[in-house]
């Protein structure tokens, strides 16, 4: 079993806001995640809205009133083609009619129909597209006469039905349409439809729509529906040309937009600037028109950008708490919280689209995580500096007890001999002997107790001297020998290269021997201590002093460099010590650049091993 002494510092904050950044990633990508990013989307939709604009599109509607003038439901191609020969006089820019042709009726009606079809130039009819992934086609009499066909279908969200974004673009079978709108935008500017796998051109307007691999219809526009303010795009009945046929020149060089905008048809969509209103599926897709004629489009950040972004908060939370704590802490991380809020919105500003969910999350987490982090490493270091305090309390009464043994013999003896002026010459030598001893041993505390304190704050001045390794071993070999002699243990002196140490000599010394002396103390009689040194690789060289001893389990290893610390087992023994031995000498190696290393197994010995740099 092997220690060594290591520091989470920043690394595990760091590693908590990392993994708070991926869990708000993965929990974005989910269909809930989605779906709060679109609210956040609608909320900046409504908080953001354009400044009204004069519109280049026009409404041709069949509503209510037209539809009781013209007889319902079966009047819908009679007012539409009513409509048509109105306008046709005003020379529109192009004509879509949002309004599925499938079927023939009668005669009379088609044939009327088919002539206002004829006399309408840059005619767009509708298709749909049905599950069987076949087109429903304008029937042949009517398609002959338009100069386009395109599909009228919607993206709306399966969880609000709210119509966000539309598709351009639809495959079915070996056929693909364009979307109604795109095709009236193309013919109003007499232009062609360019593709790219990230956009599409018609006329010098480059519309972003990216083309994804996964399946072909997978170009989509957002909509950028007029602002409120406007009141919707403009709309003129059929029932009010006939009403007024001088109302047909607002149509003139405008591209119209025919179809059915009575509510009891049901075609009706609700849009991001509300949930309670709904929309006609003819005026969606003029909005869409007006998007592709002002060029106001919405582009979505990439995923890249916005993972990179969440990462970057985690990465402001993490700093935020490791730099600083309390109030100036916590004003960074509500700075984090509040940029993952404006973010969004200054993006939305410049018409990009910033998912609002990931960012939001990942500060939230990662200002949660770094916290948390804090407040462990704050509340540890303080049980560590009550253990530290309740620690050094005891240790104080542990060596001033301790100095009162050799306090107490010298008092006791000094004051016999003061006392007693006829003591016999040989009791008055054994108690001068008494002092003597007594008076080092007690100095030999303080020495020691003030040492491990110097080192602890950094006071002590350590020396830069060439020394021979084998040569301290040696010294602290003949030192330790008279005490292992006492207990008839015999310390074997194995490999000693002859290696140089850069260092203080006298504190490294202090180091050895005191391993030395405690493998003596700590190990039964009778038994061998080992001491040994080979070269690891690089300029390190490894010295091992390896004993029989009574050993240590795991949990103590991991505490015996702590200071006044002593085993269970070291208490028992009956040796003497202070514990603070072990601490001076792991702060003794550290200075020196090294590393110690402890082996021990209960009952069976330890090995303890200093990695020390070599000289050059």
């Amino acid at each position: 079993m092997r220690w060594h002494l290591r520091n989470s510092g920043l690394g595990t904050g760091a590693f908590l806001c990392a993994a708070s950044a991926i869990l708000a990633l993965a929990l974005s990508w989910t269909s809930l995640g989605r779906q709060f990013d679109n609210y956040a989307y609608d909320f900046l939709f409504r908080l953001q809205q354009p400044a009204p604009w004069q519109t280049s599109s026009v409404i041709l509607a069949i509503d209510e009133a037209t539809m009781g003038t013209y007889g319902g439901n079966n009047g819908i191609r009679g007012a539409l083609e009513s409509g048509l020969r109105h306008i046709s006089e005003a020379r529109p820019a192009s004509v879509a009619v949002d309004i599925i042709l499938g079927d023939a009726t009668t005669e009379a009606a088609d044939s009327r129909l088919e002539q206002a079809f004829a006399a309408t130039p840059n005619l767009v009819l509708a298709s749909y597209l049905l599950r069987d992934g076949t087109w429903a086609d304008p029937i042949p009499r009517f398609s002959r006469h338009a100069a386009a066909i395109g599909h009228v279908h919607a993206n709306f969200d399966k969880f609000d039905s709210v119509y966000r974004d539309a598709p351009l673009m639809k495959v079915g079978g070996h056929t693909r349409r364009w979307a109604l709108p795109l095709e009236a935008f193309r013919l109003a500017t007499r232009g062609e439809i360019v593709e790219s796998p990230d956009d599409l051109l018609i006329s010098n307007v480059r519309i972003p729509s990216p083309l994804h691999d996964e399946y072909l219809d997978g170009r989509t526009l957002r909509i950028r529906y007029p602002p409120v303010a406007m009141d919707g795009i403009p709309r003129i009945s059929v029932a009010q040309l006939d009403a007024n046929p001088a109302l047909a020149q607002r149509f003139a060089g405008k591209v119209i937009f025919a179809g059915v905008t009575a509510q009891g048809l049901g075609d009706r969509w609700v849009t991001p600037y509300s949930n309670a209103r709904d929309m006609p599926g003819i005026e969606m897709n003029a909005s869409l028109y007006e998007t592709l004629a002002q060029r106001r489009f919405l582009v979505d950040a990439s995923w890249v950008a916005v993972g990179a972004t969440c990462f970057g908060f985690a990465a402001a939370a993490a700093l935020a708490f490791y730099f600083s704590s309390g109030w100036p802490a916590n004003l960074a991380a509500l700075a984090v919280v509040i940029g993952s809020q404006l973010l969004p919105a200054f993006a939305f500003s410049q018409s990009v689209v910033w998912a609002w969910l990931p960012g939001t999350l990942a500060a939230l987490l990662s200002v949660t995580a770094a916290a948390g982090w804090r407040h462990f490493i704050v509340r540890q270091n303080l049980d560590r500096a009550e253990h530290e305090r309740t620690r050094y309390q005891k240790a104080m009464q542990f060596v001033t007890h301790e100095m009162r043994t050799p306090l107490t013999a010298i008092q006791g003896s000094s004051e016999l001999l003061g006392r007693y002026a006829q003591m016999p010459e040989d009791k008055r030598k054994q108690m001068a002997e008494l002092i003597n001893s007594e008076s080092k041993r007690l100095a030999r505390m303080i020495e020691t107790f003030l040492s491990a304190e110097r080192l602890s704050a950094g006071e002590m001045e350590m020396k830069h001297e060439r020394f021979s390794l084998p040569e301290l071993v040696d010294a602290c070999t003949t030192r330790a020998r008279a005490f292992a002699d006492r207990k008839q243990i015999r310390i074997e002196l194995g490999n000693l290269p002859p290696r140089d140490l850069i260092g203080d000599r006298e504190l490294m010394e202090y180091a050895v021997y005191n391993l030395m002396t405690n493998a003596v103390k700590y190990s039964p009689s009778a038994t061998v201590v080992k001491v040994f040194s080979e070269d690891e690789r690089g300029d390190r060289v490894r010295l091992s002093v390896v004993d029989e001893g009574i050993g240590m389990d795991k949990k103590e290893v991991g505490r015996i460099f702590e200071k006044f610390y002593r085993t269970k087992r070291a208490e028992q023994s009956g040796e003497q010590g202070t514990g603070i031995g072990l601490s001076i000498v792991e702060q003794i190696v550290t200075q020196h650049g090294g590393v110690i290393e402890v082996e021990s197994e209960s009952g069976k010995g330890s090995r303890f091993t200093l990695i020390l740099k070599r000289a050059k």
